[in-house]
């Protein structure tokens, strides 16, 4: 239930948003501006704030039209969800196109939901509110690829650190006799070894990241796929809980390849 409320109270929020900044609310200012500006008194008995009071009037109306129109919270939330989750400013291509995909089927499955009424439009829309967290997931992961491929002291390292184990390596094998030397070489054998296998296990968690995009994408085109061919009857009702069920679990496989990324990366950062 509460979850419920908080879906409606954004879908509120984002329609009075939506009405505030939308062009017919700054024509209505303008227009009112203009008339009570050039026009304060076109006839006997009017008074100049009674344009002020005229735009106020025209601008609530529109504002309520927006609250009552049943389509207008999907339209008003629909379109902050790709704002805030904005394809461009993921880097990778691949990735990009993966959430450019995924916000496509968003979208269609937006418009499925309305050819549904009753319990069955509810339970598509909570479906939908499940799929956002999927897609929030997604864009997330992309950063983490981009945050990967941006970082040029990855693919340093990975170059630079074999060249010092195999010098230290040399060192000990070779050169050095004495005991407290040898011990601090060892030491810095340890710690570059386990820094190569942290810098590996980060190309390792980013490749996955690019996998698991690739297996969601796919997931999520099911799920579409079965969305349109769920019908109006109440049976159905069941095959819309179930198709939760498979995008909650997803969305739980999504947050854990985030974690393992934060993991390794925290892991690596310790080291350095």
């Amino acid at each position: 239930m509460s979850n419920d409320v908080s879906v409606r109270n954004r879908a509120t929020g984002a329609i009075l948003r939506s009405a505030v900044l939308s062009w017919q609310t700054l024509l209505t200012v303008a227009v009112t501006g203009v008339l009570f500006v050039t026009q304060p008194t076109p006839f006997a008995g009017w008074q100049p704030w009674f344009w002020l009071v005229g735009g106020a009037l025209a601008e609530v109306a529109f504002i309520v039209s927006n609250l009552t129109d049943p389509d207008a919270a999907t339209r008003a939330v629909s379109r902050e969800f790709e704002e805030r989750f904005d394809s461009s400013q993921v880097k990778n291509p691949v990735s990009r196109q993966r959430l450019q995909s995924a916000l496509e089927y968003r979208r269609n499955m937006v418009g499925l939901t309305k050819r549904h009424g009753g319990a069955m439009r509810l339970s598509l829309q909570q479906t939908v509110e499940d799929v956002n967290d999927w897609i929030k997931h997604m864009y997330d992961l992309a950063l983490h690829v981009d945050a990967f491929e941006d970082n040029e002291l990855v693919e340093r390292d990975r170059k630079m650190v074999p060249q010092q184990i195999e010098k230290v390596q040399m060192r000990l094998d070779k050169v050095e006799r004495d005991p407290a030397v040898r011990a601090e070489l060892e030491n810095q054998l340890r710690q570059l070894k386990q820094q190569l296998d942290n810098l590996e296990a980060t190309v390792n968690s980013a490749k996955r990241a690019q996998i698991q995009l690739d297996s969601t994408l796919s997931s999520l085109g099911t799920i579409y796929a079965q969305m349109s061919l769920l019908g109006t009857k109440e049976v159905d009702s069941a095959k819309a809980q179930r198709l939760r069920l498979e995008i909650q679990d997803e969305v739980a496989s999504l947050q854990d390849t985030i974690s393992a990324l934060d993991e390794v990366q925290g892991q690596r950062l310790a080291l350095r």
